[in-house]
């Protein structure tokens, strides 16, 4: 039996056709994984199957029931749910509001809550969770969150739930537990459609693979015959592999940056760290460790934050403010949310680029629009994103161009020490090559750079300087031109094994 069936979808923002042409078939109990560089077009394809969108052309059906398109409603009444990137739990709401959210129990008017509580907490059993039916959502950590909406699908009896980058923001347990949630909701029958970068799990977890490049269906078949090699093929055109960095010992400049005793209450204690011009230093460990609190109180956006700071040799106070920080210290922050803090989605992406520097596009005071698209071009040319730059918002960009553009931004502005987190976050493997290769020429031009991410593969390749974060606390410290830590290493530090903190 099919689930989901897609013949000739194709869709067009403004004149720009980002999927063309696609047929793709869902088979009913089945894990089907959509693949492809950022900009593929599998974003919005999922969008078009769970109603989000409306096809500009073609036809999308669930279990044979055509859809209109455009009305999300009209696919959760054929049994599909979707649980996107930016989830849609109300932090207000406690945990059993959230998943009985828009399918409440109730009687003449009233809600049963008593029977509510009763039937969230069978739920829970039954897939292998555990909330407290009191606490609320904005309590709960992204993973949790995630799960909380899960919880809501299964409870709507769906029979299809459509996942778009669900482990993004996850720690490697909490990829473990979702992996084994998606095995369990397969062994009920339940249709799974998962659009991820990481191509270790779409190879573990998926029956069948559907390969997008460039808007269009290029590949499709049984997850059995295919390697991350080949899977990376047909996405790019070509083996998009970083080549090995060289492990050369290196000279650093001048201390750019130095912390000592940084504390911020409830989240960091007593932190040392240095960063040197030309060095990047990658801060490793799990979710929660603490490493983005450190990188947000040097940046200024933690103003309870205490400690002894000194730039290039001079004592000074940390900053209070972002502004302060790139004004007063040359600090800049790629923050780890990027639709929320990096980027302003309604804005243009040369509005976006030059944002954090006006001043080198204005002219008698006011902004010249030629030099902002100049500018704009020049930065993301460096960064190769796979599409045009133009005056459109950078809401139509998929997830690694707005992070290219995040980056961009403060490329532009040329601060001394940057500070990047999760810069590979939901971005796929040939964009996440430009990134860190981005970084590294950053560093290599005399910056410092500061670097952290999930993903500690990454921060191990492209860091000089690793310091593994556990507990708000540093437990250790590698020179990577001395000795290679494995992502074992990390994860016995970040875990407590052999150690204590």
């Amino acid at each position: 039996m099919i689930a989901i069936e897609c013949i000739g979808v194709t869709k067009s923002f403004g004149g720009t056709t980002v999927v063309d042409q696609v047929d793709v078939e869902v088979r009913a109990g089945t894990v089907h994984s959509l693949v492809g560089a950022n900009g593929a077009g599998k974003s919005t394809l999922l969008g078009m199957m769970s109603g989000r969108l409306s096809a500009t052309d073609g036809t999308v059906s669930i279990f044979g029931e055509r859809l209109h398109g455009g009305d999300p409603k009209e696919s959760r009444r054929a049994g599909l749910s979707a649980v996107y990137q930016e989830l849609t739990v109300l932090p207000a709401l406690t945990t059993v509001a959230n998943v009985f959210l828009g399918q409440e129990m109730g009687r003449h008017g009233l809600l049963r809550e008593k029977d509510m509580v009763a039937a969230f907490l069978e739920l829970s059993r039954d897939l292998g969770l555990e909330f407290d039916p009191k606490m609320n959502a904005g309590e709960l950590s992204v993973a949790a969150a995630q799960m909380l909406e899960i919880m809501r699908a299964v409870y709507a009896s769906s029979r299809v739930i459509l996942f778009d980058e669900p482990t993004a923001a996850l720690s490697e347990r909490e990829r473990r537990v979702f992996l084994d949630l998606v095995r369990k909701l397969k062994a009920r029958g339940t249709t799974i459609v998962l659009v991820t970068h990481n191509l270790s799990e779409v190879l573990e977890v998926s029956d069948d693979i559907t390969v997008m490049r460039s808007g269009r269906k290029v590949a499709f078949g049984p997850a059995n015959e295919w390697t991350k090699a080949s899977l990376v093929r047909e996405m790019t055109g070509e083996t998009a592999a970083p080549e090995p960095r060289s492990r050369q010992r290196v000279e650093f400049g001048q201390e750019l940056l130095a912390v000592e005793q940084l504390t911020l209450p409830g989240a960091i204690e007593d932190v040392t760290l240095r960063v040197r011009a030309g060095e990047v230093v990658g801060l490793a460990g799990l979710v929660g460790s603490g490493r983005s609190s450190i990188l947000r109180s040097l940046a200024g956006a933690e103003p309870h934050a205490k400690g002894r700071l000194r730039v290039r040799g001079q004592e000074q106070k940390l900053p209070r403010s972002v502004r302060q920080a790139i004004q007063a210290f040359g600090i800049g922050l790629v923050p780890e949310e990027r639709k929320t803090e990096g980027l302003v989605l309604n804005m243009s992406v040369p509005d976006n680029v030059t944002l954090a520097d006006l001043a080198s596009v204005t002219t008698r005071g006011l902004v010249n629009a030629s030099r902002q698209l100049e500018v704009a071009k020049i930065k993301l040319e460096e960064l190769t994103l796979s599409r045009p730059v133009g005056n459109y918002p950078v809401s139509w960009l998929s997830g690694g161009n707005q992070q290219k553009v995040a980056l961009a931004k403060w490329l532009h502005r040329d601060p001394d020490i940057l500070l990047v987190d999760e810069p590979t976050r939901g971005i796929d493997v040939a964009a996440k090559v430009d990134v860190l290769s981005a970084l590294r020429a950053l560093a290599s031009s005399g910056k410092g750079v500061i670097v952290t991410s999930a993903e500690i593969d990454e921060v191990l390749d492209v860091s000089d300087t690793v310091l593994v974060v556990a507990g708000g606390r540093i437990v250790a410290e590698f020179d990577t031109h001395r000795h290679e830590p494995t992502v074992k290493d990390v994860l016995d530090l970040a875990f407590g094994v052999n150690h204590e903190f």
